[in-house]
């Protein structure tokens, strides 16, 4: 145990690059810091120049194991080295603590691990004094495919082994009530012996209304001049996410192109584009659509995290691009992969409202972020966002169709362009009013401090149950002992 009350935590996590699920690892790392624990972060790959910031002045320390054995091989079996290689970052740490002699590799109290759940029974068996904490930011087996024959013959033994090693955490905490759900029904094994997972909302950083207003001042000046141009040109709507299919990208420049066409159509009978999930939202659409005719066109800047290395980003990136082009959005559309932390603060100061794609995501993070940023979020109504989304209060949630989305920017447009040029005013102010709202929504429910206060009492807690076990067991221990030299003084008299 670390000196005081901290204990000594350490984290499990196969890349550690600028994804959702890094995004939550690097904050609860910091969180347990900022309580006076001792934090190690394990990976396979970190990039000191692809990360985020508090990688570096967190307070935690970042350290790189079995990075050497592949990701892949000819671009197969991703699952099975993601595998291999995080059990080799946990065979590095049985190593640290338990052969190398020096003070700062004693054993740690809880071992954090999440995404690969086989590392869970190897930390147990190597390691264990450690109690170990697994957050399952959605079960592994269902992110993928499996089309033929020989990819389900490749995925049973691993989806067996995830249900089993998920089921030897000492805990396991989900990031939504979707995620819970799905979780039992997935995990029917575990959930029959009455695995039920605690629910760990992620969290973000709430920025001080002075950062708002300084990115608000600074976003003409800091950015790039021609997207500076961009953006002023017209109202802009912020997609975030990475270059993945599976978020559905394509759908934000659908929606942008529809918005076009009920420009050009004159508009409200285009409207029906407010297919969105309330009907405060849906009349709001339809209300937008006409008032959306008028004024310079909106424009869309697609941003989000793009590793070289992956070859579906790559790909993903340049169908991404053909589909703007296809729809002649060529001007209305600006890519932006590999974007910095600042530059997403200015972003999101310069954009009308940030558009969420994903379909059935687990919880979702970019909605957050933008809302605590005091912008409005369109989401798809499934899945996570519908736990941090309030629907006509903080932005709008929609069913995953061009029409839909497009009724819910048009309310939210008016005319104006996001460097406040002339025009309708009304989709402004209903921008404005619905970002307060998601600010004040984000601070009460979201906050990292409040993570933060959540993550820390489950860390402890585990401890605490270890040491009561362990004083069970003496407890036990000793009253056996004294029943057995009661016997023996018992014998001893009758002879």
């Amino acid at each position: 145990m670390a000196n005081g009350s901290g204990l000594r935590v350490a984290f499990i996590h196969p890349d550690l690059g600028l994804g959702g699920a890094e995004r939550l690892v690097v904050d609860a790392a910091a969180e347990l810091v900022r309580f006076g624990h001792t934090v190690d972060m394990y990976t396979a790959f970190y990039d000191p120049n692809r990360c985020f910031e508090e990688t570096k002045t967190g307070g935690f320390a970042v350290r790189t194991a079995g990075g050497w054995f592949p990701r892949h091989f000819g671009g197969r079996l991703m699952a099975l080295c993601a595998y291999i290689r995080c059990v080799l970052v946990a065979l590095h740490i049985a190593w640290r603590t338990l052969w190398s002699p020096r003070p700062d590799t004693a054993p740690y109290d809880v071992i954090i691990a999440d995404q690969v759940a086989v590392v869970v029974p190897v930390v147990r068996a190597l390691m264990p004094r450690s109690r170990v904490l697994f957050y399952c930011h959605f079960p592994d087996l269902l992110l993928t495919q499996r089309k033929s024959l020989l990819k389900r013959l490749y995925r049973a033994p691993l989806d067996y082994v995830e249900e089993l090693s998920t089921g030897a955490a000492h805990l396991v905490l989900v990031n939504s009530n979707y995620t819970r759900g799905v979780f039992k029904e997935t995990f029917r094994r575990l959930a029959a012996r009455g695995m039920d997972p605690g629910v760990l909302y992620p969290a973000v950083a709430i920025p001080a209304s002075q950062e708002l207003a300084e990115a608000a001042a600074s976003w003409r000046k800091d950015l790039d001049p021609d997207l500076v141009d961009f953006i002023a040109g017209g109202t802009t709507f912020l997609s975030i996410n990475r270059f993945e299919r599976k978020k559905g990208i394509g759908l934000a420049i659908e929606a942008l192109h529809e918005v076009l066409v009920m420009r050009a159509s004159g508009g409200p009978g285009a409207g029906g584009a407010g297919s969105a999930a309330s009907s405060a939202s849906a009349s709001a659409a339809s209300a937008g659509a006409g008032a959306a005719a008028g004024g310079p066109p909106p424009r869309l800047v697609v941003a989000g995290g793009y590793d070289p290395r992956l070859a579906e980003n790559v790909e993903h990136l340049q169908e991404l691009r053909e589909a703007a082009a296809a729809m002649d959005l060529r001007h209305e559309v600006r890519f932006l992969p590999s974007f910095t932390d600042r530059q997403r603060t200015l972003l999101l100061a310069a954009c009308r409202a940030v558009l969420y794609t994903p379909q059935h995501e687990h919880f979702g993070i970019v909605p957050l972020e933008a809302m605590a940023a005091a912008r409005p979020v369109v989401a798809v109504n499934s899945g996570g966002p519908t736990e941090s989304v309030v629907s006509g209060v903080t932005g709008f949630l929609c069913d995953p169709t061009p029409a839909a989305f497009a009724g819910a920017m048009a309310a939210l447009m008016g005319g104006s362009s996001a460097g406040g040029k002339a025009g309708g005013k009304e989709g402004a102010s209903s921008a404005e009013e619905m970002g307060a709202a998601a600010r004040a929504h984000v601070e009460a429910k979201f906050s990292r401090r409040a993570f933060g206060d959540a993550l820390d009492g489950y860390v402890r807690g585990l401890v605490v149950v270890a040491g009561k076990g362990k004083q069970s067991s003496k407890k036990a221990g000793a009253e056996e002992s004294t029943k057995e030299g009661a016997a023996s003084k018992k014998k001893v008299e009758l002879r």
